[in-house]
């Protein structure tokens, strides 16, 4: 039974929010976290090629995508855990053979007419645990009609978020990223499509806010690990700020091409980088003089995370800095608004209290702790 402060109920329902919000989540809500579909499209005179990559069993199972982004909270969870217990074959197969009801939810339109999708090649990649998602890559195409008609395409609102990708001579002309069913600008099926540079801004502001809230949760545990060792609203700004400048510099070096380091060591450090920060909260009641250092160094390892979203979502040559920085923009946003409604619900009104390290830093810096060293050990086993 949890511990009744004595002092305030009001306090006992935030620390019950505050364990609910870290184990809520799962502490493996990585395995069945979901990300963004990607689909790469080639766009000729006369035809059209769409490569998807995709989670098959979301599909297939009828989860509704909408509002969620753990797989485990919505109703269909059961009929989508029985399909990642499929093999990797039998997935493709069963996927083939569900596309004749699945088709219809694929839209491409030439002009006002929607045009029929041939389904091709279907390989789903093989994970190493069941506890751990896969991505099943499924090619499209179709013929298009002799009218030159501007091409969009969109999916089933249910379906999620879909990363939208024109490639033209082998580079990304164009990308979007589409929710909620919208469908993409009109793609010309020769040359590049002229996008708004107030657009593309503004569309990666939510791409990295939604980065940070609500599917970052690694990062928001780390954030919220900065967070609880002080209350006091400059340290913490502190805190972040050596953040920000780290995880900037990667993200814009690595984005740019001038260094990689593979998700292999990337992502098991990003998780003991968690649990680190927790740790030190646990045994240190004050900033030392390293803590900046360290917070500097682990915000180098979150912006090559990072660079790995915006990888995935891709850029348009010409609007590279704009692409970029409005991502940056919208994970700074993302933080920011974490930490005001933190300081809020904890520093503003407990911070000054002598039992604020006892009873709300420790426990929750454990739970913190918890969950990076369960996800050290989950991508240490899963990528090598």
């Amino acid at each position: 039974m949890f511990y009744q402060l004595p002092f305030s109920r009001t306090l006992n329902k935030l620390i019950f929010f505050l364990i609910y919000l870290l184990l809520g989540f799962n502490i493996s809500a990585e395995a069945h976290e979901i990300r963004p579909a990607i689909a790469d499209i080639i766009v000729s005179e006369t035809n059209l090629l769409l490569e998807f990559r995709l989670n098959a069993e979301t599909l297939i199972a009828g989860v509704n995508l909408q509002g969620v982004t753990n797989t485990d909270d919505s109703v269909e969870s059961e009929k989508y855990n029985r399909l990642r217990a499929l093999s990797s074959p039998d997935l493709a197969a069963l996927f083939k053979k569900e596309w004749p009801g699945l088709q219809a939810n694929f839209t491409v339109l030439a002009g006002e007419k929607k045009l029929i999708l041939n389904l091709g090649k279907v390989f789903t990649e093989r994970a190493e645990s069941i506890d751990v998602s896969r991505d099943t890559i499924i090619s499209l195409s179709t013929s298009l009609p002799f009218d030159n008609n501007l091409i969009r395409i969109g999916w089933l609102a249910a379906y999620g978020p879909l990363i939208l990708r024109q490639i033209t001579n082998e580079e990304v002309s164009y990308s979007s990223y589409l929710a909620n069913g919208d469908l993409s600008e009109g793609l010309p099926r020769v040359g590049k499509i002229t996008q708004s540079k107030g657009k593309v801004f503004y569309q990666y502001i939510v791409v990295g806010y939604n980065h940070i809230i609500p599917k970052g949760i690694d990062h928001i545990l780390f954030v919220l690990g900065l967070f609880f060792l002080s209350s006091n609203l400059r340290q913490v700004i502190l805190q972040v700020s050596f953040f920000t400048v780290a995880h900037t510099l990667t993200l814009a070096l690595s984005s740019l091409g001038l260094i990689f380091v593979p998700s292999a060591i990337v992502e098991p450090l990003i998780a003991l980088s968690i649990c680190y920060i927790a740790i030190e909260n646990i045994f240190t009641s004050k900033i030392m003089w390293w803590r900046p250092i360290m917070i500097f160094l682990f915000g180098l390892l979150h912006g090559l995370g990072f660079a790995a979203v915006l990888g995935d979502i891709g850029f348009s040559p010409s609007l590279f800095w704009i692409s970029l920085v409005g991502f940056n923009l919208g994970v700074e946003l993302g933080q920011v608004m974490l930490l005001t409604v933190m300081f809020i619900m904890f520093g503003y009104y407990f911070g000054s209290y002598p039992w604020y390290r006892s009873r709300i830093c420790i426990p929750a810096s454990v739970f913190i702790a918890a969950a990076g060293g369960y996800w050290f050990i989950e991508r240490v086993t899963f990528l090598t």
